[in-house]
């Protein structure tokens, strides 16, 4: 059975940032991830996790400036030092919360920057962060994303993905299996977990075409959860969702598929 972990940037918005770790043990969550911890100290955070028993699976580096579109620095030039900055306060974040893996994000490359380069940089900025990363025991991922959510987006395919882990090393690094970006992009869902679980560090969940809950789309989950058992995956798995109404209502897809 898939262990989920609720995604507290998407769901549990009927509350406060801070008291959405108490909603998520209430609904029978044992872990939580989230985009973003930087606007809140990690203590108060690291206090909230303690308060419920729970762990925190993930969360993501900083992305640059999000407000105007920045999604990660990862791949971008003139950037390095800004993404060193972040890897350092990411693992500082990542020690507090016990947290043992962290979000990578590639980044939404220039029109004007040559694909070459951004992948020189790309390579360069990933092999130095995994360093650092594993030398305080945590694991860096990579997610692809579709180009319908985030046009222009340097990562966009599995395999894309997994050769890039290959390249760095599978001890420092990990691929982000979200099924959502997967269909959205590519399909062939079960067949791709398949052949990248050696890789996949993590996986989400989110259903297509909206991104909501399981049950509301097009996948047939009761398939892909029966998948991820038989493939061996024993990680995370984050409810990466915008819940299509009430939060707490929308969970009656886990009775419905068993997880």
């Amino acid at each position: 059975m898939p262990r989920l972990a609720a995604n507290l940037s998407m769901m549990f918005n009927e509350a406060p940032f801070l008291d959405r770790f108490a909603a998520a043990r209430k609904a029978r969550f044992d872990a939580v991830e989230f985009l973003f911890p930087y606007e809140h100290p990690a203590g108060e955070i690291r206090k909230r996790l303690d308060g419920e028993g729970l762990t925190q699976a993930l969360f993501n580096m900083p992305p640059g400036d999000w407000g105007t579109g920045e999604r990660g620095t990862a791949s971008l030039p003139g950037r390095q030092a800004e993404f060193r900055d972040g890897v350092k306060q990411a693992l500082d974040y990542a020690g507090a919360l016990g947290c043992k893996l962290v979000h990578c994000m590639a980044g939404i490359v220039p029109s004007d920057v040559p694909q070459v380069t951004a992948g020189s940089l790309y390579a360069a900025n990933l092999a130095w962060a995994a360093e650092r990363a594993q030398a305080v025991g945590v694991k860096l991922v990579i997610e692809p994303i579709n180009h319908r959510d985030m046009p222009g987006y340097f990562l966009n395919t599995e395999a894309q993905g997994a050769a890039v882990v290959e390249a760095i090393g599978r001890d420092r690094l990990g691929l982000q299996f979200d099924v959502y970006h997967c269909q959205t992009t590519e399909g062939d869902i079960t067949k791709r977990m398949e052949q990248f679980m050696p890789v996949i560090a993590h996986m989400q969940i989110a259903d297509v075409p909206a991104r909501n809950e399981p049950g509301t789309g097009e996948i047939g989950w009761r398939f892909v959860f029966r998948r991820m058992d038989e493939l061996g995956y024993r990680g995370w798995v984050g409810c990466e969702y915008r819940p299509s109404g009430d939060t707490v209502a929308g969970l009656k897809w886990r009775e419905e598929f068993g997880v």
